[in-house]
């Protein structure tokens, strides 16, 4: 098949965010003339859950976009900001709407970022929700890999079942990189593997097993490096893909069937629910 013809999911791009205000919809085409069919988009905070449903409503009667799938959750970064009822907005967004996922949620272990201790109690309650409404999470594990995968596991232990999810810009080791595929989960590769001073990101994209892995952009963030200090966007994952494609040594085919086998996989729905266009 030739790479005009190959198609991919972004498994992690917020176009809900402001720096795509301006030409939002431009992208959004620019992305799918790329061969990008389904976007996971999550939300940062509870004021967000309004406009990437409309979104995400928006592209199935779009077929010049790719089909948006609709994440909700409270980022870490996001929780000084939490209102006394945000949990309870949560939880009625997931009745009202049965997202693909919750998300972004997770822990924030780097310099200045909010109180650990009231990170940690925001995740839990997400994860329990996840457990109850069985749905996958998209973590963020910035500095704090192992706290994370220590929560994942306390949650299981009390009998609570979080039906596995991705991490997001994973870069932790090998063993928990292991540990989180085998609570499963998959692993988020993007624009940080483009970067040949990123050994341990390239070296976990080379080595983990394709069925672990998964393709994203982050974007408006974590560019790759030939757009360093720019913007990133949705239409960039076909080339962080050949660089993944050339640290694993296979083609683009062999990659773009696979990472869309996993996150089919893991959603379950995108054979039903929400086809590809």
């Amino acid at each position: 098949m030739s790479e005009a013809m190959l198609t991919w999911i972004d498994t992690h791009v917020h176009w809900d965010a402001a720096e795509f205000d301006q030409d939002r919809e431009a992208a959004l085409v620019r992305a799918k003339l790329a061969g990008v069919t389904h976007c996971l988009n999550p939300s940062v905070s509870v004021s967000g859950f309004s406009q990437i449903q409309a979104l995400a409503e928006a592209s199935h009667s779009c077929n010049d976009w790719p089909t948006l799938l609709p994440a909700y959750g409270i980022h870490p970064l996001y929780v000084d900001q939490i209102q006394p009822d945000d949990l309870q907005r949560l939880e009625a967004q997931l009745r009202a709407h049965r997202p693909f996922a919750i998300g972004e949620i997770g822990l924030d272990a780097y310099t200045g970022a909010p109180d650990f201790a009231k990170q940690q109690r925001v995740f839990e309650a997400q994860l329990h929700l996840a457990a109850t409404y069985q749905l996958p999470v998209l973590l963020h594990v910035r500095h704090a890999v192992e706290a994370v995968i220590q929560t994942l596991k306390r949650v299981q232990r009390s009998g609570q079942k979080i039906p596995g999810g991705i991490a997001h810009a994973f870069n932790g080791s090998a063993v928990q990189a292991q540990q989180l595929i085998d609570m499963g989960f998959l692993l988020g590769f993007g624009g940080g593997c483009t970067y040949e001073g990123s050994t341990r990101i390239r070296a976990l994209a080379a080595q983990l097993p394709l069925t672990a892995i998964v393709l994203e952009t982050d974007a408006p963030d974590m560019s790759p490096v030939w757009l360093h200090g720019q913007r990133n966007e949705s239409n960039q994952l076909p080339l962080v893909a050949k660089t993944v494609a050339a640290l694993r040594q296979i083609s683009l085919t062999a990659l773009s069937g696979a990472t869309t086998g996993n996150v089919a996989r893991l959603l379950g729905r995108l054979t039903n629910g929400a086809s590809a266009r």
